[in-house]
C-alpha cells in the first residue's frame, strides 16, 4: 500500500499580490503555508492595475475570480490616442466574438487594494495558511533537511521545508542569493492615483463614461486612464522621462518636470493633469532577466524573480501566473527542490520575454517626430479584432510546455 506523503511546510516571504497568490496556490495544492510580511498589517499601495485574460485565468484557478469581479470593471476597449493631436490611433474590442473565442477569460481593470483584499480574504479563510505581520526576514539558513528563517525583530526562527521569496522589487533574499545589485532605473517616473468619477468633466467625462482603457501616447511621456471599483473611481497614471535623473537621489522626476513634459499635449490631456495625484512619485525600475530562480530550498517569485516595466501591464499578471505554476508543481512533486525547478523551467523564459518586450513597447509608446508618425500609421491599419501582437502575452504557456 502506498504511503501518502505528509504535507510540506512552506514559508512565503512577502505579503503583496504575488506572495498572497503564492500562499493560496500552495495551500490549495495540499501544503501548509506560513506567510511572513514585514509591515505591521497587510495592505497594498498604489492605484489601478490591468488584469489581462492570462491574469483572469490565474485568478479563476486560485478560486478568487468572482470576488475580484465584484469590484472590477470589464472595459469594452483598449484605445490608443495621440497625446499631441488628440486623435485616436487604434483600438481593440474586448467584448467582440473574436476576443471571446480567442481568450475566453475577461480583461479586467481593478484597484490594487481590491485585488489584494480578495487574495488576503481567501488566504485568511484557508485553514492551511498562517499569516504573520511584523516579521522582517534577515536571513535564511538551509541544509538538506530544511530551512530556517531569521527575523530582525528577534522573533523565534521559523523552521520550514522550503521558502518562496516574494519580497518584491527590492528583494532582500534575491540580493543574498543572486547578488545582482540594485534594480535598473529607467529614468521614467509615474504620478498616479484614482479620484471620484464625478470629478471628470468635459471631454474627460466622455472618455470616462465609455469605460475604455485610454492610453495617450506622446514623446517621452504617456497618460493612462480607466475606471475602477465598479466605475466609482477613475484611475490616472502620468508617466514621463526625466532629464535630471541622478542615481541615489530623489531630486528628479518632479512635478515641475511633469508639467513641462506634457506642455505640448492636447487639451484633454492637459485638463487631466491637475487631477492626477501628486502626493508620491513612482520611479520605474526593472532588471535584466536571470536564469537562477532556484537556490536549493529557496525559490524566487513575482518581482523578486522578474521585475518589469509596466508598458505591457503584466507585472501583477505574471506574479499570478507564477503562483499558479508553483502550486501545480508542488501538487505533482513531493520534494520541494524538484518542484521549484519544474516551476522555474515553465516560467522563466516566458517571464524574461515579457520583461524585455515591456522595454521595447515603452520605446514604441514614447516615440517622437517621424517615428511617432510611422507608429500611428502602422497601428491605424490594424482592426479592432486583430489581437495577433498581444495574443502571446495574454495566453500563458500550458503546464509542462516551454514558453515561446
Amino acid at each position: 500500500m502506498s504511503v501518502i506523503p505528509a504535507p510540506l511546510r512552506i514559508a512565503v516571504v512577502g505579503g503583496g499580490i504575488g506572495g498572497l497568490a503564492a500562499a493560496l496556490a500552495i495551500a490549495r495544492a495540499g501544503h501548509h503555508v506560513t506567510l511572513v510580511e514585514q509591515a505591521a498589517r497587510f495592505g497594498e499601495i498604489g492605484a489601478g492595475l490591468q488584469l489581462a485574460p492570462n491574469a483572469s485565468l490565474a485568478l479563476e484557478e486560485l478560486g478568487v475570480l468572482p470576488a475580484v469581479q465584484r469590484t472590477a470593471v470589464a472595459p469594452p476597449q483598449l484605445v490608443m490616442m495621440d497625446a499631441l493631436t488628440g486623435d485616436q490611433v487604434a483600438s481593440l474590442d474586448l467584448r467582440s466574438a473574436a476576443y471571446t473565442e480567442r481568450f475566453a477569460h475577461p480583461y479586467l481593470v481593478t484597484h490594487r487594494t481590491d485585488l489584494h483584499a480578495a487574495l488576503l480574504a481567501a488566504c485568511q479563510e484557508h485553514p492551511a495558511v498562517t499569516l504573520r505581520t511584523g516579521h522582517t526576514v534577515t536571513h535564511v539558513d538551509q541544509d538538506e533537511s530544511g530551512a530556517r528563517l531569521l527575523f530582525a525583530e528577534h522573533r523565534q526562527a521559523l523552521a520550514v521545508d522550503a521558502v518562496v521569496a516574494a519580497d518584491g522589487l527590492h528583494s532582500r533574499l534575491r540580493q543574498t542569493l543572486v547578488g545582482d545589485g540594485k534594480p535598473v532605473c529607467s529614468r521614467y517616473v509615474a504620478f498616479r492615483g484614482a479620484l471620484p468619477m464625478e470629478r471628470m468633466t468635459g471631454p474627460m467625462a466622455r472618455h470616462a463614461a465609455s469605460e475604455a482603457v485610454m492610453v495617450w501616447a506622446g514623446p517621452r511621456m504617456h497618460l493612462v486612464q480607466y475606471p475602477v471599483r465598479r466605475g466609482q473611481l477613475y484611475n490616472q497614471v502620468a508617466v514621463f522621462e526625466s532629464d535630471h535623473y541622478t542615481p541615489d537621489s530623489d531630486d528628479w522626476g518632479t512635478e515641475a518636470e511633469l508639467e513641462e513634459r506634457f506642455t505640448g499635449s492636447c487639451q484633454t490631456v492637459r485638463d487631466a493633469l491637475p487631477l492626477i495625484s501628486r502626493d508620491r512619485r513612482w520611479p520605474l525600475y526593472d532588471r535584466e532577466p536571470i536564469e537562477d530562480w532556484v537556490h536549493g530550498r529557496i525559490v524566487l517569485l513575482g518581482d523578486a524573480a522578474h521585475p518589469m516595466l509596466q508598458y505591457l501591464a503584466q507585472g501583477a499578471c505574471q506574479a499570478l501566473e507564477d503562483a499558479v505554476a508553483l502550486g501545480r508543481a508542488l501538487g505533482r512533486l513531493d520534494d520541494p527542490t524538484p518542484a521549484f525547478i519544474a516551476y522555474a523551467a515553465q516560467r522563466k523564459d516566458r517571464a524574461a520575454r515579457i520583461q524585455t518586450n515591456a522595454r521595447r513597447f515603452g520605446e514604441i509608446c514614447h516615440l517622437e517626430g517621424m517615428g511617432a508618425t510611422l507608429r500611428n500609421l502602422l497601428l491605424a491599419s490594424r482592426g479592432p479584432d486583430d489581437f495577433d501582437d498581444m495574443s502571446w502575452v495574454w495566453t500563458p504557456a500550458a503546464a509542462g510546455a516551454p514558453a515561446l
